[in-house]
């Protein structure tokens, strides 16, 4: 077991995927969803190199003579089913990294190594992404994202509809639809979602079409509370545009709050990363940096 502690938490890890495990604080509290295959068997799985889906699980990738040729890469992409290697563990935060292997590289035509920085301080848990572009003349397009579901109710005598979500702001926007079996989204057919209201509560119906993808929100922070107890957690992700609301039609007890840098494809698009909304094209040779705060409150 991988774990780090603060006064206030302690925290667990696991190598596969290089992702978090569980997150307690001093009362025994479990925050981080346990992964129950009844709803959900994920937990915090890390999403590279897409966030969501591209149309038929396929991406179209340049050649240099002008031709193209076809990959493979499922939902939430490549790595979130992979062994990580632990490389760097201190008092505080513990280092996962992952390079492309001949399966990935098949499908996703550049050499990468990921690296994912979890550092524990206090009651926060910062999540921070190093993407490395290791080809030497190719730029590398890609998403990142975080998908980690909290429990929720977060305690036994309460239910789902205990709780509720707080924005930093007061939010009105609209929510492109989503399309259930093929993961993709219509930019163009939009839906009110949130109509000057810094809160909205919590109920399965929320999720009736799938997942709720926030592209548009003038916050940078969100918070899980309950209306009976102090108790909860606060996502801050100013370093990503997107925020994805989840969870799954069967009533899961969890809550995913998703920070994203894309979003699944949209009926428009067509099929290079390259030609997708919000990507990023890392240049030969560099390092991005992204990252996240988990705060328990």
């Amino acid at each position: 077991m991988i774990e780090l502690k603060s006064d206030d938490l302690q925290v667990e890890f696991q190598s596969l995927g290089g992702a978090l495990s569980s997150i307690k604080d001093k009362d025994g509290v479990e925050y981080l969803w346990q992964g129950d295959p009844t709803y959900w068997s994920g937990q915090a799985p890390v999403l590279f190199p897409i966030c969501g889906s591209v149309r038929n699980d396929t991406v179209l990738y340049d050649n240099e003579d002008g031709s193209q040729v076809k990959g493979k890469v499922p939902r939430h992409g490549l790595v979130r089913k992979k062994e990580f290697e632990l490389v760097n563990q201190t008092e505080d935060s513990v280092t996962f990294a992952i390079e492309d292997d001949e399966e990935m590289y098949a499908n996703y035509p550049y050499h990468f190594r990921l690296e994912i920085t979890y550092t524990v301080t206090g009651k926060t848990i910062r999540t921070k992404y190093e993407i490395y572009n290791k080809e030497a003349e190719k730029s590398m397009p890609y998403f990142i994202g975080g998908h980690p579901g909290f429990n929720c109710p977060l305690l036994e005598d309460e239910v789902y509809e205990d709780y509720y979500l707080e924005f930093e702001k007061p939010e009105t926007c609209t929510v492109p639809k989503p399309f259930p079996e093929t993961g993709m989204l219509d930019f163009k057919d939009r839906s009110s979602w949130l109509e000057n209201q810094k809160e909205i509560d919590l109920n399965y119906d929320l999720f009736n079409y799938d997942a709720v993808t926030l592209d548009n929100l003038e916050s940078r922070s969100v918070s899980l509370k309950s209306r009976k107890h102090d108790k909860g957690v606060k996502l801050h992700f100013e370093e990503f545009p997107n925020l994805i609301v989840w969870s799954t039609l069967n009533k899961g007890p969890f809550i995913a709050l998703e920070p994203w840098s894309g979003l699944s494809t949209s009926l428009e698009e067509r099929d290079r990363l390259e030609d997708k909304k919000g990507v990023k094209v890392l240049k030969p040779g560099h390092i991005d940096h992204l990252g996240f705060d988990i705060e328990i409150l």
